[in-house]
């Protein structure tokens, strides 16, 4: 993770292979993926339960964003038309977009992110160690 001036660090939680970010009421924040395949990848992306391209509620069926080989996308916020969006931002769960505008506070906290490859193409080949740590990923957080 990229950090930016008087930006706060992330912490990497040993056991589960994730970062933590402490985020800062008001505090913007922006969703980064790095395409390490030799082939194009469709990342389809919610925070709060909402999909970023278009507010609504999240889904698979959903399109998303075309991730090239080996490059990354930055995904500033919810997206307000083709060349606006507006900036994720944390907040309480009474102020979260998703409790705002659909009176839904089931997903508040949680940032989805799909990934789909390319049909008949199998983007892992040259990563062999990759394959067998997503086939036994657990898909959600262990409560404590």
């Amino acid at each position: 993770m990229n950090q930016r001036p008087n930006e706060k660090p992330a912490y990497k939680e040993s056991g589960y292979r994730r970062r933590l970010v402490a985020g800062q009421e008001d505090g913007t924040y922006s969703i980064v993926v790095k395409n390490r395949c030799k082939s194009a990848l469709e990342i389809v992306a919610s925070v709060d339960g909402l999909d970023v391209q278009d507010g609504q509620s999240g889904s698979f069926s959903k399109r998303g964003y075309i991730v090239e080989p080996g490059k990354p996308i930055e995904i500033e916020g919810f997206r307000t038309s083709y060349s606006r969006v507006a900036a994720f931002k944390f907040s309480s769960v009474s102020n979260s977009c998703a409790n705002m505008r659909h009176g839904n506070t089931r997903n508040v906290g949680v940032i989805g992110i799909a990934v789909f490859t390319q049909k008949d193409v199998n983007p892992w080949t040259w990563m062999p160690g990759e394959v067998q740590r997503r086939d036994t990923a657990q898909p959600f957080a262990k409560a404590p």
